[in-house]
């Protein structure tokens, strides 16, 4: 009886690992990203995966957990200087990384506000704060915007009235509350939030280009990992995000 109930245990070991369920791939996001990576996640499961579980928060704040070891598959950043940091640390998967979105740079205000911003009116008008942005010391929004305030001559008037957030939903947040006059987000932001519009837009060349970039971990593990990654770089998965308000790269 002994060979039956061997026969018998490793027959469940067979069925076990036969129905043992792919892991879900844990995604580090840019806290922009909320609502178009959590629609591209519900697409992907939709497809017959495993709903990858995501980490919104600000890069900066993202890519020094990766730096601690917190473990992760996927990082999507806001901006290119926070990827170049984990690359030279050895921490992204060789030929993973990739441009991938892009986005704008805008000034919000309560939607009870009339007030509409040009590039001539824009600085004077934020100096007399406050002024909410995510911290221009690390944040991608943040440094986004201090370069604009900067290129525009109005960073030196408006920086003491600055609040500094932990990150732009943080930032939003606090232009929605009406803890703030003004705050400077993303364009997808302001899109996601019925609370505030849009009441001016830098210009494009006031700033270093927008650019989301994406890559694989070097220490992930999980074979879903690669398979989210390509189709969020898919022309269906960047089609998702396009829908929110970003650009393709």
């Amino acid at each position: 009886m002994r060979w039956w109930r061997a026969m018998a245990c490793a027959v469940l070991g067979l069925a076990s690992a036969a129905t043992a369920q792919p892991r879900p791939p844990l995604v580090l996001a840019a806290a922009s990203l909320q609502e178009s990576m959590t629609a591209a996640a519900d697409a992907w499961a939709a497809k017959g995966h495993p709903k990858p579980v995501i980490s919104f928060a600000a890069s900066s704040a993202l890519a020094r957990q990766v730096q601690a070891g917190g473990r992760a598959d996927l990082f999507a950043s806001a901006d290119e200087a926070w990827m170049d940091v984990l690359n030279r640390g050895g921490l992204l998967a060789s030929g993973t990384r990739a441009a991938w979105l892009g986005n704008r740079l805008v000034v919000v205000a309560p939607v009870a506000n009339p007030v509409r911003l040009t590039v001539r009116t824009l600085g004077p008008t934020l100096a007399r704060g406050p002024l909410a942005m995510a911290d221009p010391a690390s944040v991608p929004a943040g440094k986004y915007g201090k370069a604009a305030l900067q290129r525009l001559g109005a960073w030196d008037a408006v920086a003491p009235r600055v609040v500094r957030a932990e990150n732009v939903r943080a930032a939003l947040a606090l232009v929605q509350r009406g803890a703030a006059p003004y705050g400077i987000v993303y364009a997808t932001d302001a899109r996601a939030s019925a609370g505030v519009r849009v009441a001016g837009l830098f210009p494009a060349a006031s700033h270093p280009p927008i650019r989301y970039p994406l890559a694989r971990l070097k220490a992930s593990t999980n074979p879903e990992a690669e398979g989210f990654r390509r189709f969020l770089l898919s022309r269906e998965g960047r089609g998702i995000f396009v829908r929110y308000g970003f650009s393709a790269k």
